[in-house]
């Protein structure tokens, strides 16, 4: 695939057309590894709209599945170290906002960049934990990223809950297995008039509803607590 996702990496206006190949890429890796989806939407994303995707974060499938998830191209923030992998890093650095958490001007590029890609229904997505938490955490604390972008560009915030991925493509080498993999989309959290003292209680709210889902979830229990 590396002839298309150079071209379709070159100019930014192509990313329409990267986003369908990636799609088509997530849907093989998904479906080629003995996974399927089901998708529980109770609201469903406008074609000519801009949503800040925040989903929980507990494997490397998790980035798979949300692309799968969204029929619109979302563009994702990532970490910088990424970029430094062989092959994989060239077109990630040319197709993530790549953000350092420990440097200022990197952050303030993240506005800067996300301000020319959200644009024709464009959304953007942050794993707002940050990291792939210890299994035997349920949801590790969010950072304010994703929550301070929503509000600056009046996006909706997309809380989705993956329950399975842990379980059925885990870190454990020992782990794993074929299976569905769930996904809950919540009913969208209005960011529209909020600023930027409303960070906290965003990210809070956010929060709480992706964790009182997750404990809900007999399974996703069952996972994380046999792993302490």
């Amino acid at each position: 695939m590396s002839p298309l996702l150079f071209i379709f990496t070159i100019k930014e206006d192509s990313y329409h057309l990267l986003w369908k190949l990636v799609r088509i890429w997530s849907k093989v890796l998904i479906y080629g590894m003995g996974f399927r989806l089901n998708l529980q939407l109770d609201e469903k994303i406008a074609p000519d709209k801009s949503y800040m995707f925040c989903p929980n974060h507990t494997s490397l499938m998790d980035p798979f599945v949300l692309v799968v998830s969204s029929k619109n191209p979302i563009v994702f923030v990532g970490k910088h170290e990424l970029a430094k992998i062989p092959v994989f890093g060239f077109f990630y650095k040319r197709a993530v906002i790549m953000v350092d958490r420990k440097d200022p001007e990197s952050r303030r590029r993240v506005y800067r960049m996300a301000k020319k890609r959200l644009q024709n229904g464009v959304s953007m997505a942050i794993f707002p934990e940050g990291l792939v938490p210890e299994e035997n955490v349920v949801l590790a604390p969010f950072k304010k990223g994703a929550f301070s972008l929503a509000i600056e560009f009046d996006m909706p915030i997309v809380p989705q809950v993956y329950y399975d991925s842990k379980r059925l493509f885990s870190w454990d080498v020992f782990k794993g297995g074929f299976g569905t993999l769930r996904v809950h989309q919540h009913p969208f959290i209005i960011t529209k008039g909020l600023s930027i003292s409303d960070v906290n209680n965003l990210k809070d709210k956010t929060f709480n509803i992706i964790y009182n889902d997750l404990v809900s979830d007999k399974k996703y229990m069952k996972d994380t607590n046999s792993a302490k």
